[in-house]
């Protein structure tokens, strides 16, 4: 199979009317960690809801590809199937259904009728993940994010993605709100898949993850677009002069204009 490859072209978003996105370009090989940067309210979630197909979100224009498929085309659900995943900013709490359960249902959903996983080989993976992650073997039977912390509910999204193994994995702020000894623990996990197979989009506010997760490109938003690209260093000098900077630049260049 061929590497994966996450093309967003010219992409423009609306939400009840309002843009949000006005032309985001960015394209994410197979083996790289793009890291999306900015202050809120810049459109850094609504991308990633909009790769996952949120109905909230309307393009207006632009395309989104992986590996040369028009992903607009997909239902949310293929969308996972065909490789995509989303660690959400806000994981949702799912009454009635345990992680375990959760995550053998989506397993067996990307793998398709007749090729079911074994339970045997489900439950050796599982337990070997969570101890990877450091998590309590208990929470495989607890119903999903239900009563979880907010640092357990990260790293149950980092649980579910080694378990999903995605071709390309969307990181909305997943290092919100952890200490540092989480972070290095979710950090761990984004790092154990990295490969030619494996490519990131790792969207935060903070530079510290990037001190474990090492971008190849750093993208910063502002009003919707990407208006500065870099390498790792980037990410660095704006943890030493903050938004401000990068604020005063964009007006500068006229972007009310």
């Amino acid at each position: 199979m061929a590497l994966p490859l996450l093309e967003i072209k010219d992409l423009f978003v609306e939400i009840n009317g309002k843009p949000i996105l006005k032309g985001v370009s960015l394209t994410i090989r197979g083996g790289e960690v793009h890291a999306v940067m900015g202050p809120n309210g810049t459109g850094k979630t609504s991308l990633a809801q909009t790769l996952l197909g949120h109905p909230s979100y309307t393009v207006t224009s632009g395309q989104i590809l992986l590996d040369g498929q028009d992903v607009l085309a997909m239902k949310t659900d293929e969308r996972g199937r065909s490789g995509l995943f989303l660690a959400m900013q806000y994981p949702s709490e799912i009454s009635g259904v345990t992680t375990a359960n959760f995550l053998r249902t989506a397993i067996n959903a990307r793998r398709g009728e007749g090729q079911q996983i074994p339970l045997k080989e489900f439950r050796d993976k599982l337990d070997a993940v969570m101890r990877f992650l450091e998590m309590d073997p208990k929470f495989a039977n607890r119903y999903l994010n239900e009563g979880f912390s907010g640092g357990e509910k990260k790293r149950n999204e980092i649980l579910q993605m080694l378990m999903l193994s995605p071709r390309v994995a969307v990181l909305d702020e997943i290092d919100s709100g952890l200490d540092i000894d989480a972070i290095k623990v979710v950090a761990k996990g984004v790092n154990s898949l990295k490969s030619q197979d494996f490519a990131t989009l790792l969207i935060t506010h903070y530079q510290r993850i990037l001190d474990y997760v090492k971008p190849d490109q750093v993208h910063i938003m502002m009003e919707g677009r990407v208006v500065k690209s870099g390498d790792a260093q980037l990410a660095e000098e704006l943890d030493r002069k903050g938004y401000e900077w990068i604020r005063s630049e964009f007006v500068a260049a006229g972007s009310h204009s």
